[in-house]
């Protein structure tokens, strides 16, 4: 972040922190292009069945105990926020020989306007990376195997001495929970101590019948920086079984951007614009657009986005910042459009 102050002294001015956007002439600057930042969230389901799913009927009357390996991914989330990237056709000088010259002012690492007359936190941009974290849901329940399992022969004999187990597990957690055992837990949470390391018993041996589903939950960043009208653009390619993949990759459904310039800024002519001067602080005037990221099934964002690239600028005159006017400004680094003015 650069923090300039300009302080006059007579018709010198001293700069107290050097940056190589402070020059003899005054505070150099730049406007923003707006960037459209798409998080994509998704959930990565596999489903590992259990070693023993085909004995789940026939010992514990399960009829729907699945037999094969599964995965799938659905998009549970997209939302879309929008960043500043530097404009190079915009670049601006805050003079220092003007006697209304700006006291201070503040910009972004980047140089982009923030803040004139007060202080601002600076955003960090959303990193294009994918991330997640796993559930990991799988329990070990061979630890819980008796001498006699261990010296099962078979597969069927293995499978019905594990199911007995899981039987007799819920046989004693019902004793428990009727008071009906010799040795009671002495209190409360001895009972739920107890109860707990059952179900952990009985939850891991069921295991080796009905499986375990594990879970990913994985984002990706996309970003676009719109210089017209996108009608329908793939953004990216989401496959049930693969997840992300690429946007010509065509395994997966694409997933479609749009972006509608609705033309709530009225923009100047060729002349109108040679004519005019920009004489002061120049600032963005953002235009609002219609924003939806879609699939040919489902429509996950749409929302009405202001984009500095579809509106034009302005300029805050010199006399609002004088020897005797503390203007303050703050300025939205995404569109360098004004936020707040007092």
């Amino acid at each position: 972040m650069l923090l300039a102050s300009l302080a006059f002294l007579g018709a010198n001015a001293q700069v107290a922190v050097f940056n190589p956007a402070v020059t003899a002439d005054g505070v150099n600057y730049i406007l923003p292009k707006t960037e459209l930042q798409v998080k994509v969230t998704a959930i990565k389901t596999v489903y590992t069945p259990g070693e023993y799913a085909r004995y789940a009927e026939r010992y514990l009357r399960l009829s729907d105990a699945r037999s094969d390996a599964e995965t799938t991914w659905r998009i549970t989330s997209v939302t879309a926020t929008t960043v500043g990237q530097p404009d190079t056709l915009k670049r601006y000088t805050v003079k220092v020989k003007d006697k209304n010259l700006l006291p201070k002012v503040q910009l972004t690492r980047s140089g982009l306007m923030m803040a004139i007359n007060t202080n601002v936190d600076e955003e960090s941009d959303t990193k294009n990376v994918e991330a997640g974290h796993t559930t990991n849901n799988r329990l070990d329940y061979r630890q819980y195997f008796n001498e006699e399992m261990l010296s099962a022969t078979s597969s069927s004999k293995l499978a019905e001495l594990i199911a007995q187990e899981i039987l007799d597990i819920r046989d004693s957690k019902n004793q428990i929970t009727r008071g009906q055992v010799d040795a009671m837990p002495k209190d409360g949470a001895s009972f739920q101590i107890c109860l707990d390391a059952l179900n952990l018993q009985e939850e891991a041996l069921m295991q080796a019948f009905v499986g375990y589903t594990d879970t990913l939950f994985c984002e990706r960043v996309y970003t676009i920086t719109p210089d017209k009208d996108i009608d329908k653009e793939v953004l990216l390619r989401f496959s049930k079984k693969l997840g992300y993949v690429d946007a010509d990759d065509l395994s997966g459904e694409p997933v479609y951007v749009s972006i509608t310039d609705k033309h709530t800024v009225t923009l100047p002519t060729e002349k109108e614009a040679a004519k005019r001067k920009l004489t002061g602080l120049v600032y963005n005037v953002p235009s609002i657009a219609d924003v939806h990221v879609a699939s040919g099934s489902a429509t996950y964002f749409s929302a009405e986005m202001p984009f500095a690239q579809f509106g034009t600028v302005d300029v805050l005159g010199p006399t609002l910042f004088g020897k005797e006017v503390t203007t303050k400004v703050t300025f939205d680094t995404a569109t360098g459009g004004v936020k707040v003015i007092e």
